[in-house]
């Protein structure tokens, strides 16, 4: 279910009657969908009809039987027969103040419990469900916004989606917390931000670095009145110099940069109003309250201020782990409690943060994280490859998009359209490779294992000298 008000609905019933929400992208098709729902356990599944062109009825009806644990279907629009009408399910809720066990629920749960369970692309294939608490999510969201200096006043446009954290913890929760309104926005368009900006006299305003380009080039051409502008968040993918400081100096949007992941609830670190003005454009600032951070080495030991390291955090932040994955977990958050990124830092003597680059293989495609590994599995999938590697490429519009190098089997031709028309339906479009590059060898180390960074130089020469053209994804 894309930005409705439904979605939050949906979102704190679940949590109040002692439930786990479990939020879906809205771009995902049945490979990632049904592997979400079998993986989580899901026994019921709130959508709405259809969005952007996909048929989520349809898309449902081809996989009912493959989820045996899904008891019912929940339709905000035109549900089917076998399934349930979302306002209709409302209704029996509502005399909740005399249902006991309703009250029984309530009574049971903790701070502490698990109440969202949010899937990240995983390094070595399918996606891992990251366990986030109320405490973790609600504290989180309280602190973050606290930064912004929220209060009931505040207007908040969210054209970040529910399903993401940037969405339901730092969006949603993070609004309510201090009494602040939200006017979500269902697909973004820079233009359409803008006027809603102007229209509904939008005080903070929440982006990926690829939103506020698209609406500072808005604001440039078409030059709404955004006086009501006051801050908001960029955060998601790394945020360009010279966009912060349009932002800040052209909109007089008091931006900060957030830091963090879905494993950490999700924010780490943040800028503040009172940061020097550098600090604010070249760094993502230093941790909430309650979080230590460190840089480390391989070994997981502190390395020297200003040295290059990985970015460990620990606090109230950290998940409960990966579902049903106990060793993920134990990779991921050692004994004492520290969380490891998989980004690389460096922390000055200030105690200001520099993300430097990323110790996992990850893209981020316009604020979306994508993990070669997953795109690499199901490629391998496909009947005419043998080998495939899948890196990340620079674009100007998502800052980062999915380019894939393929050695065909042997005897076969391979057309690099094919793969655009194998993907589609099957991974969410974010995820599709935009550039394939049909080759009969990639380079390799003495162990066999490809050299990306190789092929990352060579896609580099083959953008610049426009010999790497894009697919047609429609």
């Amino acid at each position: 279910m894309p930005n409705y008000p439904e979605w939050v609905i949906a979102y704190f019933g679940i949590a109040k009657a002692g439930g786990v929400v479990v939020p879906m992208n809205t771009r995902y098709k049945t490979h990632e969908v049904e592997y979400i729902l079998n993986n989580s356990e899901a026994v019921a599944l709130v959508m709405t009809d259809a969005f952007v062109g996909i048929d989520f009825i349809k898309m449902m009806n081809d996989l009912r039987g493959k989820i045996p644990k899904l008891k019912s279907v929940i339709v905000f629009g035109k549900p089917e027969e076998d399934m349930h009408e979302f306002y209709e399910i409302c209704e029996k809720g509502k005399d909740w103040e005399n249902d006991k066990d309703f009250e029984e629920r309530r009574k049971s749960l903790t701070p502490e419990d698990c109440v969202f369970i949010l899937y990240t692309s995983g390094t070595t294939g399918n996606p891992k469900g990251a366990m986030l608490s109320h405490n973790n999510m609600g504290t989180n969201a309280r602190d973050v916004t606290g930064v912004l200096k929220t209060t009931e006043k505040d207007r908040f446009l969210l054209a970040v989606p529910f399903f993401h954290c940037f969405g339901c913890v730092m969006g949603i929760l993070g609004s309510i917390i201090y009494g602040a309104s939200m006017v979500p926005m269902l697909v973004f368009k820079g233009k359409e931000a803008m006027e809603l900006v102007e229209k509904e006299k939008i005080s903070i305003l929440y982006g990926v670095p690829t939103m506020f380009v698209l609406e500072l080039e808005a604001f440039r051409k078409y030059g709404y009145n955004i006086d009501s502008l006051r801050t908001g968040i960029m955060a998601g993918a790394p945020c360009p110099v010279e966009i912060m400081r349009g932002v800040m100096e052209e909109m007089h949007c008091n931006v900060c940069i957030a830091y963090g992941l879905t494993e950490a609830s999700p924010v780490i670190t943040m800028t503040r109003f009172d940061d020097p003005v550098n600090k604010r454009v070249e760094t993502v600032g230093k941790p909430l309250p309650g979080i230590e951070v460190r840089i480390v080495d391989d070994l997981h030991k502190s390395v020297p201020t200003g040295s290059r390291g990985e970015l460990a955090c620990k606090g109230y932040n950290v998940m409960l782990g990966y579902y049903k994955m106990p060793e993920k977990t134990k990779e991921a958050i050692d004994e004492e409690g520290w969380l490891y990124s998989g980004d690389l830092a460096v922390m000055d003597e200030e105690g200001y943060i520099s993300i430097v680059g990323r110790k996992k293989d990850m893209i981020i495609v316009g604020g979306f994280n994508v993990y070669p590994r997953e795109i690499e599995e199901f490629l391998f999938t496909h009947p005419k490859i043998q080998n495939v590697s899948v890196i990340g490429v620079p674009d100007k519009v998502f800052g980062e998009v999915v380019m894939t190098y393929v050695i065909p089997k042997e005897g076969v031709n391979l057309d690099p359209q094919e793969i655009a028309k194998f993907c589609k339906g099957k991974i969410a479009n974010f995820k599709v490779p935009r550039y394939v590059k049909i080759v009969d060898q990639m380079p390799m180390t003495a162990s066999g294992k490809i050299q990306k960074y190789k092929l990352r130089e060579e896609a580099q020469k083959l953008l610049e000298t426009g010999e790497l053209k894009p697919l047609k994804l429609k």
